[in-house]
Order: C-alpha cells, then sequence, then structure tokens
C-alpha cells in the first residue's frame, strides 16, 4: 500500500509565523465586517459594537470615579492638576488634567499616549509635567523626537480645551513594565481572565466617561486624540464609548492582513499585545472597528514614510472607512491624510487636527 512520507518538518518560520499561516490566513475573512452589502448600519454597529466588547473580556464597570486633585500649576490661560481617580473598580490612578480659565463648559480631549517603548513616562508624552526634573527631561527629549518640541496636549488647552491624559498599565506613575517583560505580563492576564488589550479598551473607555463627567466639560465635545499605539486607543474609544464625540488618529491604521508581514510590530510580540484582542479578526477587521465610530466626526493621519504601516494597507483601510462614513450618508464627517513625512505628530500635522477639531465642534476663532 503506497504512502504519502511527506511531513512537515517545520513548524514556525524565521519571521516567527506558524508555517500554516498562509491557510489560516485563509480563514481570517471578517464575518462582521462592513461591506456595501450592509443596509441597516444602526443594527451593524450594534452588533459589532456587542462582539468588540466581547472579545475584550472585560465585564461592565460604573465604578463613582471620586477624583481628588493633588498638586495645580498656573499656566497662564490654563490651569494644570495633577488628580486621582478611580479608573476602575480595581485601579485608582493620577492623572493629568488641563483647565482653561474662564466661564464654561469647554470643549475636551482625552489624549491616549503612544507605546515607543518607553515606559517611564505615560501621560506625560502629551502633557509637560512639573515637579519631577527626570520626568520633565524624559518628556521633553520625547517631545523633541515626535512632536516638533511641543506638548501636544498643552498646544490644545491654549486653544481653549479641557484635556486629560493618564497611564496606561504599566507607564508613568504605574510603573513596572519593561520591553522583554510584555509577553510574560501579557500571558499572565491571560491566566487571569483577561487581556492587555481588553483592560486597555476598558480604561480608556472609563478615561473618556470621566472626561465627559466633569462640570467643565460641554459633553457634546469631547474628543478622542492619540498618536501610534495611541491612535489605535482613540478610534477604539471612539467605537466602544458614546462619552466620545469626535476623534483624531495619528498613524496607526491599516488592515489585519496587510499588517502580517515580515517585521512588522504586529509579528514581534512585545509591543503587539496591547493591541491584540483574540479571536478579533475573525470577526471584524481594523477599519471595521474603528469604522463602529461612525457617523461621529474622525480624523486619521497616516504617514507616507511611516515604515510601520505598508502604505497599500493604510490606503485599503481608509478606503472601507470611507465606504462607512459613507452609508451613513456622513461622508463630510470622516478625513484620512496621508503626511509626507514618517512616524511622528510635527507641528503643522497639529495645527491641522486641532483646527478639524475646532470646525466639527463649531468653535470659530
Amino acid at each position: 500500500m503506497a504512502a504519502n512520507l511527506e511531513y512537515q518538518t517545520t513548524g514556525v518560520t524565521k519571521d516567527n509565523l506558524p508555517a500554516i499561516a498562509a491557510q489560516l490566513k485563509q480563514k481570517m475573512s471578517p464575518v462582521q465586517g462592513w461591506s456595501p452589502a450592509v443596509k441597516d448600519m444602526a443594527a451593524w454597529r450594534k452588533a459589532g459594537r456587542a462582539k468588540a466588547w466581547e472579545l475584550t473580556w472585560q465585564a461592565p464597570d460604573a465604578t463613582p470615579f471620586d477624583s481628588q486633585v493633588i498638586s495645580e500649576v498656573d499656566r497662564g490661560s490654563y490651569v494644570a492638576r495633577k488628580l486621582i481617580f478611580n479608573l476602575t473598580a480595581e485601579s485608582r490612578v493620577a492623572g493629568l488634567l488641563l483647565v482653561p480659565k474662564g466661564k464654561g463648559p469647554f470643549p475636551a480631549a482625552v489624549m491616549y499616549h503612544d507605546h515607543g517603548s518607553k515606559f517611564d513616562i505615560g501621560k506625560e508624552k502629551w502633557i509637560e509635567p512639573w515637579n519631577d526634573e527626570a520626568k520633565l527631561a524624559s518628556a521633553q527629549g520625547w517631545a523633541k523626537k515626535f512632536f516638533t518640541e511641543r506638548f501636544p496636549g498643552d498646544e490644545l488647552a491654549k486653544r481653549g480645551y479641557v484635556v486629560f491624559a493618564t497611564d496606561a498599565l504599566g507607564w508613568g506613575d504605574r510603573a513596572g513594565m519593561t520591553y522583554e517583560a510584555q509577553q510574560a505580563l501579557a500571558a499572565n492576564m491571560f491566566n487571569m481572565g483577561s487581556s492587555l488589550a481588553g483592560l486597555m479598551a476598558l480604561e480608556d473607555t472609563r478615561a473618556a466617561e470621566f472626561v465627559a463627567s466633569l462640570p467643565e466639560v460641554n459633553k457634546k465635545q469631547v474628543a478622542a486624540v492619540g498618536f501610534s499605539m495611541g491612535a489605535f486607543r482613540a478610534w477604539q474609544a471612539a467605537a466602544l464609548s458614546d462619552a466620545v464625540t469626535a476623534s483624531v488618529a495619528v498613524n496607526w491604521m491599516a488592515t489585519g492582513e496587510g499588517l502580517m508581514v515580515p517585521g512588522n510590530n504586529q509579528l514581534r510580540g512585545g509591543s503587539a499585545w496591547q493591541m491584540l484582542h483574540p479571536g478579533l479578526l475573525h470577526y471584524l477587521d481594523y477599519p471595521d472597528v474603528a469604522g463602529l465610530a461612525a457617523p461621529k466626526p474622525m480624523l486619521i493621519y497616516a504617514g507616507e514614510k511611516d515604515v510601520l504601516f505598508p502604505m497599500d494597507s493604510v490606503k485599503q483601510a481608509f478606503a472601507k472607512m470611507e465606504g462607512i462614513w459613507g452609508a451613513w450618508k456622513a461622508g463630510e464627517k470622516f478625513e484620512s491624510k496621508v503626511w509626507p513625512g514618517g512616524h511622528v505628530f510635527e507641528a503643522p500635522q497639529q495645527d491641522y487636527a486641532y483646527d478639524w477639531l475646532d470646525r466639527q465642534f463649531g468653535i470659530k476663532r
């Protein structure tokens, strides 16, 4: 009796992919993804949001925030405060809050920091810290590298916005993360019935709800703003929370398949864990999840020379998102923009984004 003597002798490729990656990818078609065949957009969004929340493995959390200001400095046209509050039932954390002087309520932005494999600062990447020389020096270096030596949160506060930022687990005041330890942390979260990505989704929506709860804030004008991993967090929060009414996402968007290329961060472990919801791509691709935010206004950027996000895949994702907003008959509320540079959020990009936000909120300068 003849036998096929061939068998698998390589199970894992040099790119840390399973040898059966091609076959697995063929099963990835997102069964709840948007297509022009979708006729009931509200039903699609409701089902998609429910599935996305299910895959976070998080329970609803309505813990009172119980905030307390512990430090304050005057910055001319606005006041900077450090406060502590209940981010979730389990975690009482610190945050930085910028509040304009004058009569509110004001428009607001919750700002989500990047990954960057830099863990000593988180919220301080957006907002200039005080009373901590080490964090200030680190934050100034980060601003020089990515933000044209600006603190983007402070720039937005100068325009009359309430601005808030807090740390994701492992960054800033929630210290303890190292690049090497991320995979162990991710495994331990799985062991405890949670995930890094899921916890981040819950905490980010809670942060937005906290901002919307502030008496100084106009609840109809709460933007989610993020850079790099923070961009993922911003469009995800906009998709999952009604507290967010507009979003600006800088340099994190592509199709799932398009990111599965050798050398991409999504295949390296490490810094990918905060953006990996187990099973998500069987149901919704990344532009589908972002599209759950429609028809709320969204501005999304990419960098032409950003090596982390292949441009062909970025354009495919943007095209799908344009289709989703178009299906809502809200095409004018979605804007994608490719800048000529790389993985940065420089002064002209900030100014363009903040002008765009003003227009969405009907603010005239």
